[in-house]
């Protein structure tokens, strides 16, 4: 076999012809007797059209497309669905889940199909052929009416899954493993097929036997291109759902486990292996993930992130236990998990650092180590450090981020130092939102207020300091914010506030005839 043979991608493509009213069945359980008739119905061209349908609806020779009106006609008692089609592709999107279990190369063929790369892989299941039949036994266990075939390519799988499941295509067979079949297994669209059918290609062999140039002047470059991957010519790479991780362990199970104890037991090996398979090429996880595969079908996913890559096993213990711990949904095990992976989907090459004279070093990691098992209970965008921003607007001169992923810029971060024996220039609680207070008068046109109302309390005006201006960054608002006067002032009371007047006096603010109206105040925060 030669090492082009050998590199060739082996794709196994899934085909659920009866998704929707798999569906239903699987959520509503029995539709009464095994054979009454049902089907699912969409709207097409304001008409209601079979958009999916039963063994039971097509033995009485209902079929898709046909209308709701002559369906009824045929079978008075059809029971009928309307068509969900978010609700499909979450149910597409679950079976996918399910099927990372073989490999981690899953990718979507919508409507209702599935490709998985298994390149590789299959020998970890018995071969090609005991893969096969394992995954199309287990759905049809969950309820799915299931076609499958594996092919050098993906178009050639998916051709074969039309009108030859279970077909295994050798390496260099592709061609000749579809010559027989109808040309509307390609999915090349209705124009393309009838145009091939009226000039007498009914099969596949038949449009092949043409020269390619024929084909490509009646019929498009598009499926020239789309013939050539069906007969293995030339690949047609699938996109996968999730990109590769960077490492993967996982621990299958004969009896499926359902109890915390065997969870967090599987959980820590796994653990161990995967350290292992990282400190060979000295690396740490930064992102892992943890997938619960239930027997059911039902897949279970949590992730941690860590500040700073992890070397040790007993630290992936302990935040996955904070996130079990910390689940609004509880993991259900349903009747056990027979599988459980372990994979850290982002690494980063582990420094080495002096820690045994260090302080300070030891004190960032006790703190790095903190903040990650808050994270993995609470959420890691819950958990921030401020970093000052080179700007003078005071609602975004601070950088609210995630303390795992800016921790050490965080502790060098420089910040304003404050003049001593001087009060401070910006209060110490500043509001999300300026609050509007109302101004009877003031002195202009650049002069503080002699008294404000501000949340339904007087306050008189004792002392003052400024005004600081500020102006908006024109290059980024586009003339829409005005300029800024602030105020540091002190009430009878002796409370003190930063307030400023949004716009200039007869400079800024127009009403629609172009007249100057006041500007509007506002306090932004409060001192201690």
């Amino acid at each position: 076999m030669s090492a082009s043979s050998l590199n060739r991608r082996r794709i196994l493509s899934l085909w659920l012809p009866r998704l929707p009213i798999d569906r239903i069945q699987r959520f509503f359980g029995a539709l009464g007797k095994a054979n009454d008739p049902s089907i699912v119905v969409i709207k097409d061209n304001n008409a209601l059209v079979i958009h999916a349908l039963d063994e039971a609806a097509e033995r009485l020779g209902l079929y898709i497309g046909q209308p709701l009106a002559n369906a009824r006609a045929m079978c008075p008692d059809l029971k009928v669905f309307d068509a969900d089609v978010v609700a499909d592709a979450k149910t597409l999107s679950d079976v996918a889940d399910w099927c990372d279990r073989f490999t981690p190369l899953v990718a979507l063929d919508p409507p209702h199909g599935l490709f998985l790369d298994i390149t590789g892989c299959a020998h970890l299941f018995g071969g090609e052929a005991a893969l096969l039949q394992t995954l199309v036994r287990a759905l049809a266990r969950q309820g799915f009416a299931v076609s499958a075939a594996i092919a050098g390519t993906s178009v050639c799988a998916r051709t074969l899954t039309r009108q030859a499941s279970g077909t295994i295509v050798t390496d260099g067979g592709e061609a000749a493993a579809i010559s027989r079949l109808p040309v509307s297994t390609l999915g090349a669209g209705e124009a393309i097929t009838t145009g091939l059918r009226r000039a007498g290609l009914k099969t596949i062999g038949d449009v092949a036997s043409r020269e390619p140039h024929e084909i490509t002047a009646r019929f498009g470059a598009r499926f020239s291109t789309l013939l050539a991957h069906a007969q293995g010519h030339c690949d047609a790479p699938i996109n996968p759902r999730k990109p590769l991780p960077d490492y993967i362990v996982e621990k299958r199970f004969a009896e499926p486990i359902a109890t915390d104890t065997m969870i967090a037991m599987t959980l820590s090996r796994l653990a161990d292996t995967l350290i292992a398979s990282m400190e060979k090429q000295g690396k740490g996880a930064r992102r892992l993930e943890a997938a619960f595969f239930r027997t059911d079908g039902v897949v279970r996913a949590i992730m941690v992130e860590t500040g700073r890559p992890v070397t040790q096993s007993k630290v992936i213990d302990r935040l996955f236990r904070e996130r079990l711990d910390a689940l609004a949904d509880p993991l259900d095990p349903g009747f056990g998990f027979d599988m459980v992976r372990l994979s850290a989907s982002r690494t980063e090459i582990v420094v080495q650092e002096q820690r045994d004279l260090d302080a300070h070093v030891h004190d960032n990691d006790e703190l790095a180590a903190l903040i990650d098992r808050i994270a993995a209970r609470i959420g890691g965008k819950r958990v921030v450090v401020h970093l000052p921003e080179d700007t003078h607007i005071p609602e975004c001169a601070v950088l609210a981020a995630p303390a795992q992923h800016h921790l050490a810029v965080a502790m060098q971060a420089e910040w304003p130092t404050r003049t001593e024996s001087e009060p401070p220039l910006r209060p110490l609680r500043l509001f999300d939102r300026p609050e509007p207070i109302k101004v009877p008068f003031a002195t202009v046109p650049d002069g503080p207020p002699h008294q404000f109302t501000w949340r339904r309390a007087l306050h008189a005006v004792v002392r003052v300091e400024g005004p600081e201006r500020i102006a908006m960054e024109w290059w980024r608002q586009d003339g829409k914010q005005l300029t800024r006067d602030y105020f540091r002032i002190e009430d009878a009371e002796g409370l003190r506030f930063w307030i400023f007047r949004d716009g200039l006096y007869e400079g800024e603010v127009f009403d629609d005839e172009g007249k100057p109206i006041p500007p509007n105040w506002y306090v932004h925060g409060l001192f201690a």
